[in-house]
């Protein structure tokens, strides 16, 4: 089993023995890149590092990878318009090739780049987030359920 993810296209698509799953997801506002602070997608070869989540409900809320003890709703995004939501769960992503995506200014791990739940009011299939990569909070729980810690994403442009 292994993951792609076309930036072009929008869709991250598990490939399973038997079948291929696809996903519309919403990749980096500010486009591919990989710099520290650039708010822009990595590409390349990743693993996921962890699994964050587990057990937790659909729409749980999450702060510097925590549970908050909160659960999305509409009547708290307007108590918080500012936040960039991360919901449901997280799939934290290392890259694994040296002066790309990991280690010193290009590190995805420090960088803090997710797969994760996203308010379902939030467009999918055009790129909109900070850099993280953002999925339907089923989608996200599915995926999460379907693929071990350790798992392999190759992100490309096309």
């Amino acid at each position: 089993m292994y993951l792609h993810l076309n930036i072009s296209e929008q869709v991250l698509s598990v490939y399973l023995p038997e079948k291929v799953i696809t996903y519309p997801v919403s990749t980096a506002l500010n486009g591919v890149g990989e710099a520290f602070g650039s708010g822009c997608t990595p590409r390349g070869l990743h693993t996921v590092r962890a699994k964050i989540g587990e057990n937790l409900p659909l729409n749980a809320v999450f702060v510097g990878r925590r549970f908050t003890g909160e659960i999305y709703s509409s009547q708290l995004a307007e108590r918080y318009p500012q936040r960039d939501w991360i919901l449901t769960r997280i799939l934290w992503l290392s890259g694994k090739e040296p002066g790309r995506n990991r280690l010193s200014a290009v590190d995805s791990m420090r960088r803090y780049i997710y797969i994760h739940g996203t308010p379902d009011t939030e467009p999918m299939g055009i790129p909109v987030s900070h850099g993280c990569i953002r999925m339907r909070n089923a989608d996200v729980l599915e995926l999460y359920n379907l693929i071990p810690v350790g798992s392999e994403l190759l992100i490309e442009e096309y």
